[in-house]
């Protein structure tokens, strides 16, 4: 009776486990959903704010619309993952210059003179403008096996 206990206890951690990972990757999954649907929808109601804010204004500026093109790109990016379930690296680096050159409008219109912080941040945007050519430069190059997943 001792020889076959490690056989029974093989079997049942086989019948468990043939249970908890299938139910513990549909968790993953409905969570992995419910996360996308609730960050598009954040993203829909922000730019939605933020467009009434913008018509309360007599006109809209640079930094306005700018701000509309990242919530546009963020909306893509949730949208691609939901279809694709990979990571478009690429609207990251896209949402980043974005954000920097309404820092640099912002700075501009604040201090209406161009300073070391403006320097950088443009060079900010020169490395992030880099980055997003190696990340497509890799894509076309290497690109992803269709069973992988992650980002671009």
């Amino acid at each position: 009776m001792s020889d076959n206990k490690p056989k029974d206890i093989k079997n049942v951690e086989h019948r468990i486990e043939s249970w908890l990972i299938p139910t513990g990757n549909l968790f993953v999954s409905l969570f992995h959903r419910i996360a996308l649907f609730a960050i598009g929808a954040a993203t829909v109601w922000a730019a939605g704010m933020s467009f009434f804010e913008m018509m309360q204004k007599p006109y809209a500026s640079v930094q306005d619309l700018l701000l509309l093109f990242i919530y546009l790109e963020i909306g893509a990016m949730v949208g691609i993952y939901f279809k694709t379930n990979h990571m478009p690296v690429r609207f990251l680096i896209y949402i980043a210059i974005t954000a920097v050159t309404r820092l640099i409008i912002d700075l501009v219109g604040t201090k209406h003179e161009a300073d070391m912080g403006i320097l950088l941040m443009g060079l900010t945007i020169l490395v992030l403008a880099l980055a997003n050519a190696l990340v497509r430069y890799a894509s076309n190059k290497f690109p992803s096996k269709p069973d992988q997943h992650g980002g671009e």
